[in-house]
Formats: C-alpha cells, sequence, structure tokens
C-alpha cells in the first residue's frame, strides 16, 4: 500500500456551521482518510500511528488552507462538442485547476437546453455537473417549456435568459405548481430600460463617456419579482446577478424571507472607477457598475443578503474577443481566478476571514442550488488545497480553459492558487506527494 501523505497543522474549514482550525489531515492519495485535532506539544498526532498503514510522508502545512471544493451556481457553455471557445471538457479541467468541484450550467446553449434529451450532459466523478432546464420554450419568453418532463430528466431547476420574463408568462409557469420546490432562476433586469448601455449610470462612466445602463432597469424589475416571491411563497425563486448598491438596498429593506441572490465575482473586484479602459471586463451582463455598486455588493455578501458569488463563465473564442466592445458579446472566463483574486481583495486586502469567503463560493451556492452543503470529512474527494502565498499566481498560460476573454486583474500581480485537490490527479498537484504515489 502506498504510504499516505500526513499535512501538519492545515488550516481546515470543515463546513458551514464549523470554526477555522488547525488539524493534521492524513491523504490517502485524492481522499481524505482521516483528520485529527491538532496534538498537545511535545505529543504526537494519533495519525502517525493508523493501524495498518505505511509511515506517512510529512509536509508543514500550517499556510495551506483545506475546505470543501467551490460551487459555481450559473455557467454557460454554448456548445459541449464543437466549441470554438470552450467545450465541456475544457470546462471540467478549467473548473478543476479552479477549485471548482460542481458546476450548473444555464439554459443557454445552441441548441437551447429547453428538453429531457438535451439534459443528457456529465463529468467523470468525483466533478458534479448540475444543468438548469429551461422556464421558457427555446428561451424566448413566449411559452412555457415541459416542466415537469425537465425537472424529471436530472434538472437542478428552471432558469430563464438574461432578462425578465413577461410576469404573466412567469405568473402562470409558477402557478401550475410543476416546479415544485425546485428552484426557478430569473434575471431582474429589464432590456427596455438600458438605453442600449453597458456601464452603469454612475459619475465614474459618465466621465468616460460609456454607454451608461441606468440602475432603474435592474430595480424595477425587482421590485416586481419580490412582489411576485410575495404573493407565491410556495415558489423557490432566485435571483441571477443582483449588481447595483440600490438593488443590495432594497433586498436589505425587506429583512428576512427575500429570495436567494447571486452575484457575479467580477462585479466584486472591478468597477468604472478602477478599470482600465483598455482592459478586458468592461462588456458584462448585467452591467459593470461604480465603486459605491462594488462595495454595496461585498457589503450585501457579508451581511447576508446576497447568498451566493457565481462564476458566470461565459467563454468567447479569440476571432470574436478581437471585436469592438459594442459589436460583441458579454461575458469573462475565468474559472481558475475568482479563488485567489477574492482571496486577495477580500480577505489578504480586507478584513473577511477564509470561513466567510468559503460560505459565499461554496456553502452558500449549495443552498442556492438547494443542495446539501458540502463538508471536509473522511473518505471524501470533494477538498481542495489553497495556498494563498503560491508564487505567480494564476498563469493565464496554463489555464486549460479554451476561452480568450479571461480577464487580466484589476491590481496587476498576484498571488494564490490551489495546489492540490481530491478532483486531481496526484501527478498534477503542486505540492510534493510521496514517492509511491
Amino acid at each position: 500500500m502506498p504510504a499516505p501523505l500526513l499535512l501538519r497543522q492545515v488550516n481546515l474549514l470543515e463546513g458551514p456551521n464549523r470554526p477555522e482550525r488547525r488539524a493534521d489531515v492524513l491523504l490517502e492519495g485524492q481522499r481524505l482518510g482521516a483528520i485529527d485535532g491538532s496534538p498537545l506539544a511535545g505529543e504526537s498526532s494519533t495519525l502517525d500511528r493508523t493501524a495498518g498503514l505505511p509511515s506517512p510522508v510529512e509536509l508543514e502545512a500550517s499556510h495551506l488552507w483545506l475546505g470543501p471544493a467551490l460551487v459555481d451556481p450559473h455557467s454557460v457553455l454554448e456548445d459541449p462538442w464543437l466549441g470554438r471557445a470552450e467545450t465541456l471538457t475544457s470546462l471540467a479541467h478549467a473548473a478543476r485547476s479552479g477549485g471548482y468541484g460542481t458546476v450548473a450550467l444555464l439554459p443557454w446553449a445552441q441548441p437551447w437546453r429547453d428538453r429531457p434529451e438535451r439534459l443528457m450532459l456529465a463529468w467523470p466523478e468525483p466533478l458534479r455537473l448540475l444543468l438548469w432546464g429551461s422556464f421558457s420554450q427555446e428561451g424566448e419568453d413566449l411559452d412555457l417549456a415541459a416542466h415537469a418532463d425537465q425537472l424529471a430528466a436530472g434538472a437542478c431547476g428552471l432558469a430563464g435568459f438574461a432578462t425578465l420574463p413577461p410576469l404573466a408568462l412567469l405568473e402562470r409557469g409558477l402557478r401550475l405548481g410543476e416546479t415544485g420546490r425546485h428552484p426557478v432562476l430569473v434575471a431582474p433586469r429589464d432590456l427596455s430600460l438600458t438605453q442600449q448601455g453597458f456601464v452603469r449610470e454612475r459619475v465614474e462612466a459618465l466621465r468616460g463617456g460609456w454607454p451608461v445602463d441606468p440602475a432603474i432597469s435592474e430595480l424595477l424589475p425587482l421590485q416586481s419579482l419580490l412582489t411576485l416571491a410575495d404573493a407565491l411563497p410556495e415558489a423557490s425563486l432566485r435571483l441571477l446577478n443582483i449588481s447595483t448598491a440600490e438593488g443590495v438596498q432594497l433586498l436589505r429593506q425587506r429583512g428576512g424571507g427575500q429570495p436567494p441572490a447571486s452575484v457575479g465575482w467580477w462585479h466584486l473586484l472591478a468597477d468604472s472607477g478602477s478599470l482600465d479602459p483598455a482592459a478586458e471586463g468592461w462588456r458584462m451582463v448585467p452591467s459593470l457598475g461604480g465603486p459605491a455598486d462594488r462595495e454595496a455588493l461585498i457589503a450585501g455578501l457579508a451581511e447576508g443578503t446576497l447568498s451566493a458569488v457565481a462564476v458566470q463563465h461565459e467563454a468567447l473564442d479569440a476571432e470574436e474577443r478581437l471585436l469592438p466592445l459594442d459589436q460583441r458579446r458579454p461575458g469573462l472566463a475565468g474559472h481558475g481566478l475568482v479563488l485567489p483574486l477574492l482571496w486577495q481583495a477580500l480577505v489578504a486586502g480586507g478584513t473577511w476571514s477564509a470561513r466567510q469567503l468559503w460560505q459565499v463560493l461554496c456553502w452558500g451556492p449549495c443552498g442556492f442550488l438547494d443542495l446539501p452543503p458540502s463538508r471536509v470529512e473522511a473518505g471524501s474527494r470533494d477538498w481542495i488545497l489553497f495556498d494563498p502565498a503560491a508564487p505567480g499566481g494564476f498563469d493565464p498560460g496554463q489555464d486549460p480553459s479554451l476561452a480568450a476573454n479571461r480577464p487580466e486583474p484589476p491590481q496587476g500581480a498576484f498571488r494564490g492558487r490551489v495546489v492540490a485537490s481530491g478532483l486531481s490527479d496526484p501527478k498534477d498537484w503542486l505540492v510534493r506527494v510521496p514517492p509511491s504515489w
């Protein structure tokens, strides 16, 4: 039997209701073998004496963080098999390298995933691929899709497109009751109110001469959705990508009981007052906000008004990326950037704890998807080991994603990366492993 790897005094994030602590953790290949509390001074850990195992290879890990793999509540994959910007296989590799063990794909694809035979995608274990079914046929918001059939085929819930569907259609679909308690994901965005702008209407955007999108394009549909949620409390509504300070304030005023809401990771890092005019990341849906929007979104996550951070991966190929901003599709790629950049901004450079970050990247998204919270426990392969100080940070040249629209970090160079996980082969780890592996 190969020798196990013993992580000495690793920082452990076990679950949503457990405090951070130091522990010795035994790895048997990709599986967690055992977890032990901090030994007393002068005593060896009981893991050293695990019956039937060779003496473990030790790794001093007090600078590393061990937690459950991250969860992405919604991303986009248009063509799983022949896509030039991303395929099912390349997305799996990109998610794995970024520490994501679960990804839920929106139905936004060609063909649109709105019927059972189009919901047959899967990843090899331990990766978990979830599929949102479609609320309307072909995503056109004219007729309802077959809700019960999609859910019976394994859809994790139903989702609309990037704008609010007609309220009459939405209400009819919810009152039919075929969705049950499955989540229904809806965007609080009214395209007719955006004035064809793609940067939120703030002083910084006006000074820069960007086409502006007023906050009311989010605020009015959000008010309508909250009214509908009050009228239909049995419906499990989810709010897709809140992006404005006004939206956060409206949710906060309701106190408890509002539908869970997600926010895109890029909106927590970049804004129209700090992003270089020539940088990737301006063309987003919903629109990129100003500094006050970014700060309000971070505060909303910290207090629990917002529930989950989404990658909202929308890949473009190199040819499409060369188009002018106003002529190309919006979106960003970057599963491998989310954890290190948010750690740098919110933990190393802010006041957040590691547990707070895992709450919005893992446990919050689990609740958003109506999944039980992920936990670090013996026998699991759903874990990642993160080094906040790993040199070089994330190298886009080594990113297995095919996407050409990965953004540059707003603050330039950074550190941190996933150095090992139960999702990947030990030969790909960036930490020393036993020679017998």
